[in-house]
């Protein structure tokens, strides 16, 4: 198969303050883009770099990417559906840690982890 069309990428990290860690990417120039500080959660940008930030949400750190969007979170006219990736990374022996029902269609996210044991978000929002 050809490279899986993954979509954004953008790494979630899990953080202790997230008032800290919002005027701490701040300084290195990112942009708050989206979410709610109130509900301890924030997706922050620099050029095409995406940053999201969680407080109290989960334990470690999330590579993420989001199938059918750009950067932006403008859809893409051309991805892989998530259940299409899923289907492949089976096919390759990859072990998910949650799954997708294969007969449904539209949102849905699949997880995994890498040798290494971090973790991966496939978060698709259409």
């Amino acid at each position: 198969m050809e490279n899986l069309k993954l979509g954004a990428f953008s790494i979630s990290l899990a953080v202790k303050d997230i008032q800290i860690s919002k005027e701490f990417y701040e300084n290195l120039g990112f942009i708050t883009i989206g979410g709610d500080i109130n509900q301890k959660w924030l997706i922050l940008k620099n050029g095409n770099s995406l940053i999201g930030l969680f407080q109290e949400m989960f334990d470690k750190n999330i590579i993420t990417f989001n199938p059918g969007w750009d950067e932006n979170a403008q859809n893409i006219d051309k991805f892989d559906d998530i259940r299409v990736i899923q289907n492949h990374l089976k096919q390759c022996g990859i072990k998910l840690t949650g799954e997708v029902d294969e007969n449904s269609t539209g949102p849905a996210s699949i997880t995994l982890t890498d040798p290494d044991g971090n973790n991966i978000l496939i978060d698709q929002h259409r």
